[in-house]
């Protein structure tokens, strides 16, 4: 007799990265099972079920419960559903990444770089985003300072308002402060507010979000660190609990929880805690005109002060001389380029202020024993070189 396939319903938005990872998930597990038929409509994290479902002879439904309305009608169908947001009071089995452990490497990302000084900014009401905020905020006590601010996802009528509200607690939050932010959308809105108050990313505010939405994190000034929640995996668990459902086995209606997988630093908390703001200005000319022909002159003025006087704030400041501090900034940024780029390496060189493609290639393979080639074509990534 043949065996017939399974038919299940998958309700994830395609307009999150965290969504996508989740559908890459189900659909390996699905590749793997092989008896599977997946149904899914591209869609956004708020959208009703689609008409279609009501009608649909399915089997069992993997969803992203966003709301009440959605977890109401999904338990009228009477089949197996898996939960794979967790907003809503569990009535369904729930696979979730783990928030806990997800703000315990945002707090361990800005304790390595001397941040003494922490805030948090979060959906209002949404309780995967309060679970950040509470274990962020749990981590950060007995430090010097920690802040939460808090606003709704839709934000209705006032826009201009709430970001009014976010530039004000930004600039007003004691620095240099290490910025956890609960996912990568908020995270665009935050780089924004400190743009607009003038406030030096990273050298004041060094930003780390969450999910690794690549659109998101590349798109803001300066790139946004993100914390790789762990949503892939959350798909393929997910699709081998409703597997094991519709096979018979006893699963219990609880909670599965997935650990992230790392931080992928970007520009946005590359640095170290920097306590002097004159010198922090001097970093962020440094950061905007890695490419040109910089001198100390040129920094020094950027910061408001002397040569010597920024010489010395500075060294007391990073411990390095400013000669030094651009050369590593400029590696670190060819090793983000050779290995996450396409771009040749006379380009590379380039716009990372080397004056040749020769002269790229000595000086990282003398910081980290290997030739630019080798680095990318062994497929590397930036995290694979710690000290840079």
């Amino acid at each position: 007799m043949l065996k017939s396939r399974k038919k299940v319903a998958i309700l994830v938005e395609t307009s999150l990265g965290s969504g996508r990872e989740i559908l890459k998930g189900i659909a390996k597990f699905a590749r793997q099972a092989g008896d599977w038929h997946l149904f899914h409509k591209a869609g956004g994290l708020s959208d009703s079920i689609p008409d279609w479902v009501h009608d649909w002879d399915g089997d069992a439904i993997i969803a992203r419960i966003q709301n009440a309305e959605i977890r109401d009608g999904l338990e009228k169908m009477k089949i197996p559903v898996v939960d794979v947001l967790g907003v809503c009071e569990n009535r369904f089995p729930l696979v979730h990444v783990d928030d806990r452990a997800i703000a315990k490497l945002a707090y361990d990302h800005f304790l390595e770089r001397n941040f003494q000084q922490f805030g948090f900014y979060g959906f209002e009401g949404e309780n995967w985003s309060t679970r950040r905020g509470i274990a962020f905020s749990e981590l950060c006590q007995g430090s010097g300072h920690f802040q939460i601010f808090e606003t709704p996802r839709e934000t209705g009528s006032k826009p201009d308002k709430t970001f009014q509200g976010l530039q004000k607690w930004v600039k007003d939050l004691p620095k240099p402060a290490g910025i956890m932010v609960c996912s990568d959308q908020r995270g665009l809105e935050l780089l924004e507010a400190c743009l607009s108050e003038d406030i030096p990313v990273p050298e004041q505010v060094a930003v780390v979000s969450v999910d690794n939405d690549t659109a998101f994190c590349e798109i803001s000034h300066p790139p946004l660190s993100s914390i790789r929640g762990g949503h892939f995996q959350v798909g393929f668990s997910a699709a081998n609990l409703i597997n094991q459902i519709l096979e018979g086995s006893d699963t219990s209606d609880g909670t599965l929880l997935v650990p992230p997988n790392g931080v992928v630093e970007r520009e946005s908390s590359m640095t170290r805690a920097i306590d002097d703001e004159v010198v922090a200005r001097g970093l962020r000319f440094i950061r905007e005109h890695l490419s040109d022909g910089i001198t100390n002159t040129l920094i020094a003025q950027s910061a408001g002060i002397s040569r010597t006087l920024f010489q010395k704030r500075f060294r007391e400041s990073t411990g390095q001389s400013i000669r030094e501090y651009i050369l590593q900034q400029r590696i670190a940024r060819a090793i983000h380029l050779i290995t996450g780029s396409d771009l040749p390496l006379a380009e590379v060189a380039d716009r990372c202020g080397f004056r040749h493609q020769e002269y790229l290639g000595q000086v990282i393979k003398k910081a980290t024993g290997s030739t630019p080639g080798h680095i990318r074509k062994s497929g590397l990534l930036p995290e694979s070189f710690p000290n840079l």
